[in-house]
């Protein structure tokens, strides 16, 4: 058979639609490159070390704080995207998400990314670094400098900042600590995240402390847990005080909560985990694929380091502003 042939108007109907594909062809992938691990590369090359000297500094005067710069990055992106949201105070025009159940006492931090951003904005000589980067940063930052080289990997830059957000946005999209396996893995679903990214991710408990609040019910209600490791907690958390002022009394997430290690999922396999979450990802309430990835993150540091890495990026690439989108804030606690 031979090719038809086409008409003049038919041909031109033809070619408007194959420019149409490739169009939005080009515009989705130029959409999705928007973020790029040299994003200030021209306008700001000393943006990078600018954050990660602060970084050092704030680490090196309290170990705790690189725990505290991971988790508002981590709680940034889980409510509306990673739009540096977390870091708004409450304006006469919404309620932000520093008082919500899951910050409330607990997210940290702020005052250090006050003094990165004054540091970056002096570095560059102008405000062109988002605070939402600012955090994305400060996290590998902070992984990097407590668990070592393994751990640096390349983020992707290139965030605007949120003008809003509210209180009920970080209520509903942050996974307690007394989620189940199922609701956990639901949640992270709900933020395009699978097992591995969970697993994972909540690998960055081998860094920090809880306070007695997050775990007073495990240690007085949770059969999956050694009753020696339970009595000690319960010495330091008296579950009825855990809602009074000793509720606020803290404990190491694992043995090492100044080293970014396996430390976490080798506790996980002896049923130490201190939060119910934690301990929720292994064990009889734990899959098969969560059993295997805390085994294997408990033996293999650099399986661990790659997995962890990979989902950092994945979490950071969730719903960013870009182009046009939101503004970069002059200070990262009001809009501009």
């Amino acid at each position: 058979m031979g090719i038809p042939s086409l008409n003049p108007s038919a041909m031109a109907a033809a070619l408007r639609a194959l420019l149409v594909c490739f169009a939005a062809a080009f515009f989705m992938e130029a959409a999705q490159a928007q973020l790029s691990p040299n994003f200030y590369q021209k306008t700001c090359p000393k943006a990078l070390p600018a954050i990660k000297k602060i970084v050092k500094e704030a680490i090196k005067k309290e170990a705790r704080m690189g725990a505290s710069l991971l988790r508002l990055h981590f709680h940034d992106c889980f409510v509306n995207g990673c739009d540096g949201s977390i870091l708004l105070d409450d304006t006469k025009n919404f309620t932000g998400e520093k008082t919500a159940p899951p910050n409330l006492n607990s997210a940290r931090g702020f005052d250090v990314v006050d003094k990165i951003k004054t540091a970056v904005d002096k570095a560059c000589k102008a405000n062109v670094v988002s605070c939402a980067d600012i955090l994305a940063v400060a996290a590998r930052d902070s992984v990097a400098i407590l668990g070592g080289s393994k751990h640096y990997y390349p983020v992707m830059l290139g965030r605007r900042d949120a003008r809003t957000t509210t209180k009920s946005a970080a209520t509903n999209n942050l996974p307690p600590p007394f989620f189940n396996f199922s609701q956990l893995v639901a949640n992270f679903q709900s933020h395009g995240l699978n097992i591995t990214d969970l697993v994972a991710l909540s690998g960055g408990h081998t860094i920090g402390l809880a306070r007695c609040t997050t775990f007073a019910s495990r240690i007085a209600n949770d059969t999956n847990i050694p009753a020696t490791f339970a009595a000690s907690l319960r010495r330091a958390c008296p579950p009825a005080a855990a809602n009074g002022p000793a509720g606020n009394a803290t404990q190491p997430l694992d043995r090492t909560p100044a080293s970014f290690d396996t430390q976490y999922y080798g506790a996980l396999v002896q049923s130490r985990g201190l939060l119910h979450s934690d301990q929720q990802l292994f064990g009889r309430t734990a899959n098969a694929a969560s059993n295997g990835l805390v085994r294997l993150y408990s033996g293999n540091p650099a399986k661990f380091a790659a997995d962890f890495a990979a989902s950092m990026v994945k979490m950071g690439n969730m719903k960013p502003l870009t182009g046009k989108q939101g503004e970069i804030r002059n200070n990262c606690r009001r809009p501009n």
